[in-house]
Parts: structure tokens; sequence; C-alpha cells
């Protein structure tokens, strides 16, 4: 990535001992399709490999496992491993095992939950899950999240107003409960029993298996009031800090669960809508943000009081508001609008976007 104004920061990762071996800073797979769902493996014995799969206004759609060669510098398709989809997916995970301890499983959520196994010769529908007991149908998928803590644990959030927590192991619904007033767009984890989801009723909510029949508002847009939320990401680092994208803004929220409805930071230095987020694996205050602009932006939050009261961080937040607001420590354009954004938790110097037919992992 290129530093934009605010410099480099020396807490993202460097690896000097590979520096003579470096081919590039950037790799780039050009897929025969518009890419949309896009994720990297976990598995250590899988290092530089994802899943992409198409955006194809018909039914049959297809899902690449890709693998980046970092002796040649060439990121190559398996055609092995390369299979038809229903429908475009929503979105892709493989389970979170990065010992290897399981079954190399992929997730995709479209118009059911899907659960495919990978073998070295191909990949095979494991299970198919449908959360509606009373038809062969459930309501469109917008997203799920795999449970690092508990990976028999799947959240599945629907257009139809519901969370779906599923035992992927026994192939059962542990969970369904209706979230919110509107679509659900995006689910995410926050611990072993914790997840939030965000809504087109504008606000991120807060649920505790321990308890169901109640959630916790943390935040709702207010320019205007119940704007969409359309996606969420939570700080696995520091699971106080979680950000959230308005639909068609060009802003991205920052939110302490300590202190609701009050976000820690803006971030808006993009000029488009933004599109994805991107905690990073490794650090607690930095995060990647990337959208219709063709910028994905990193970020160092720690001037925001992260590790610090609340109180501090809001004061920081207005003080950043007062000056114009947070600049990103590093910037990189690509050739189109970018939809999608991974950091790579195995690797995390290596983040991936997806623009447009192509996937680049660019080294950060």
């Amino acid at each position: 990535m290129v530093a934009s104004s605010g410099g480099g920061d020396p807490n993202l990762p460097t690896d000097p001992s590979d520096e003579q071996q470096r081919r590039s800073e950037i790799y780039t797979y050009e897929a025969p399709w518009h890419i949309y769902a896009m994720n990297w493996s976990v598995r250590k014995d899988k290092k530089y490999r994802l899943a992409i799969s198409s955006l194809l206004e018909q039914y049959p759609n297809r899902v690449e496992i890709v693998q980046l060669d970092d002796s040649t510098g060439e990121i190559r398709s398996d055609p092995r491993l390369a299979f038809e989809h229903p429908y475009p997916p929503t979105k892709s995970m493989f389970v979170p095992d990065r010992d290897c301890l399981r079954p190399d499983l992929l997730a995709t959520s479209a118009d059911f939950l899907r659960i495919w196994r990978i073998n070295d010769d191909g990949v095979q529908l494991h299970s198919l899950l449908n959360g509606n007991k009373t038809s062969e149908f459930c309501g469109p998928l917008t997203s799920f999240d795999w449970n690092e803590n508990e990976p028999r644990r799947i959240g599945t959030s629907s257009i139809d107003t519901t969370c779906t927590v599923w035992d992927v192991e026994a192939e059962t619904v542990d969970t369904q409960l209706i979230a919110h007033d509107k679509e659900v767009y995006d689910i995410a984890w926050g611990g072993v029993g914790v997840f939030a989801s965000v809504s087109g009723d504008g606000s991120v909510r807060v649920f505790d298996l321990r308890d169901k029949e109640h959630s916790t508002i943390i935040y709702e847009s207010n320019d205007p009031a119940d704007t969409p939320l359309v996606r969420l990401g939570w700080n696995k680092q520091d699971p106080r800090y979680m950000a959230t994208i308005i639909m068609d803004s060009a802003k991205v929220v920052v939110l302490d669960i300590r202190f609701p409805t009050l976000p820690v930071v803006e971030l808006q230095r993009h000029q488009a809508g933004v599109n994805a987020i991107a905690w990073a694996p490794h650090s607690s205050c930095h995060i990647c943000t990337a959208g219709d602009d063709s910028q994905a932006l990193i970020w160092d939050l720690s001037s925001m009081g992260g590790g610090g009261n609340g109180q501090q961080g809001a004061g920081a937040a207005a003080a950043a508001a007062a000056d114009g607001g947070l600049d990103p420590i590093l910037a990189y354009t690509a050739g189109a609008e970018i939809e999608q954004l991974q950091w790579s938790s195995t690797q995390p110097d290596w983040v991936a976007i997806a623009f447009a037919n192509k996937l680049q992992i660019l080294r950060v």
C-alpha cells in the first residue's frame, strides 16, 4: 500500500527476513466474472488461499478457490476446486480452524446457508441449512458469521428480520429470533454467546444467548433517522469496539459498546459510499475501509482513546472532529469501486480486495 500524508505506522507488521525474496507488494488475479463474496482461509497449512464467488444475474453462479504461489507471484485457480453455486453468494467464509483439527470446510450464504467440504480432488456439498420450519423456502440470507470461539456455531442474518444461530455439526437451529423491525443486513460475533446485527431499521443491536428476550441498542443512525446500516465489524482484539457502515454513506462509524449512541469517531475521508470494513486481526486499533471511490484506507485509531476510558475516547473524537477529522495512515487506489475487503488473520500483513473481476492481495 502507498503511504498517505499521515505516513507509515511502525506498529504494522513487516518481515525484513523476506525482503530479498519479495517480488511484489501487490498480486492480482482476474476472474472470468464479476467478484462479490471473497474470504481468506485461516488454516496454517493453506496460507494465501482465498475463496471468491461470482455476481451473475442468473441462477447458476460460480465459486473458485484460489491460491497465491509466493515463489512465482501467481495467484492460481484450481479447476478441481471450482464449483457451481445457486444464486450469487452474499458471503463466503472458511471454518475458523487455524490448527487444522477439523474437516476443511467453506460456508456460503444465499437462498440457504450451505457448508461445502473441500477435498484434494473436489468440493462437495456437506450440508444445506434452511431456517424456515414451515416451508422449504426461507428469506434470502444477507450475511453470516462463523463463531471463532465455538466453531460449531454460525449466525445468519436474513431479509425476513431474523437472525438464526445454527449448530452446524448437528445441522439444527440453536436459536432463531426476530432481531429487528426491518431486513437484517449483517451479523458479527463478539464472543462465545454474544452477537450483534445491523438492519434496514438503522440500528445496531447486541444479543446475548443467555437472555434471548432482550437486546441492547448500541447505535441508531440519525442523518436522516432510520437510514439502513449495511455492514458491521466487531473488533476481535478489543471487543469493546465495533464499526458500522451507513447505506450510501462515505463515513464509517466506530462505536464503543460501553457508551452507546455516541460514536467514538466517524471516519470521513472516503469520497463515495463505503462498502466494506475489516479490523486488523493482530492490532486492536487498526481498521481498513474500502468503497466506491476505489480507495482502500487503513486507519490508526489509537489516538481515539483505544484502551483508555470512554470519556477520553469521546473527547479525542470531538477534538478530531473539530480539526477536520482523522486521516488514514495508508491509502491504496484500485482500478474500480472496491466491493469487498478481507484482512488475513494468518498473514496479518496482507489484505485482499475485490473490484470488478479482479482480486488483489496487498501487503500492508
